[in-house]
């Protein structure tokens, strides 16, 4: 007789909500805070200047991040909750043709009539708007909206990610702030560009050249115009 080994098979779809809100939160710290950072050293503030901007950037972040994902996530969860009201209202209303429109999208992904129309009728006999909010409307448990979950994860990378550079604030001498500053908030992001990489299962390489050649270009930029303000002022 042929043994059949069963095991738990892990997917890597069920992290995307929280290690999307994860890696913007820790790639906008690092970049946000460093570029704040570079700016406003570039402009020949004092370090005890450059410390506070770079808290004060820290926490209005993590406050932005936390609100931001909050509210975008919560219109998601919304739109969700109203499209269940709805298909709710429409099984109440035409069961018949609900099993019919079920059926129909089983047909089309290659399903024949006969079994597509006993698997919607069996699927809504057990719990007919669950299947209905998975196969017509990609709701499903590890896809739906979670705002206070994606607001809690993006303040804490981003406090996370920011405090990265802040660090380097203390530790380094005010003539090589700049550059120290540039090069270390680059080795960060390469660093969360592959640790991100390796825990959504995506090339690392890819990933982490991404982060970092926009990261570079954000702290580029702000140099830049932090070195052209100072000179004016």
């Amino acid at each position: 007789m042929t043994r059949l080994h069963l095991h738990p098979e892990r997917h890597l779809v069920s992290r995307v909500g929280w290690l999307r809100a994860a890696v913007l939160g820790a790639n906008d710290g690092i970049v946000s805070t460093a570029s704040l950072i570079i700016g406003v050293a570039a402009a020949a503030a004092k370090p005890a200047d450059i410390l506070v901007a770079g808290v004060a950037g820290l926490v209005a972040g993590a406050m932005s991040m936390a609100a931001g994902e909050y509210v975008s996530v919560s219109s998601q969860s919304d739109t969700e909750r109203a499209d269940l009201a709805r298909e709710r209202g429409e099984l109440a209303g035409n069961v018949e043709f609900e099993v019919h429109e079920l059926a129909g999208i089983y047909v089309g992904r290659g399903v024949d009539p006969a079994t597509a129309d006993t698997v919607a009728r069996q699927l809504m006999a057990n719990d007919a708007l669950a299947a209905h909010a998975r196969d017509e409307l990609g709701i499903s448990e590890m896809t739906t909206a979670r705002p206070i979950q994606a607001a809690l994860t993006s303040a804490a990378t981003f406090t996370a990610g920011a405090a990265l550079p802040l660090g380097i604030v203390i530790v380094t001498p005010g003539g090589w702030l700049v550059m120290t500053e540039a090069v270390a908030s680059l080795l960060f992001l390469a660093l969360l560009g592959g640790i991100g990489a390796r825990a959504g299962g995506a090339p690392v390489w890819v990933a982490t050249l991404r982060v970092t050649f926009w990261g570079a270009l954000a702290m580029a930029l702000t140099a830049g115009i932090g070195r052209v303000v100072g000179t004016a002022v």
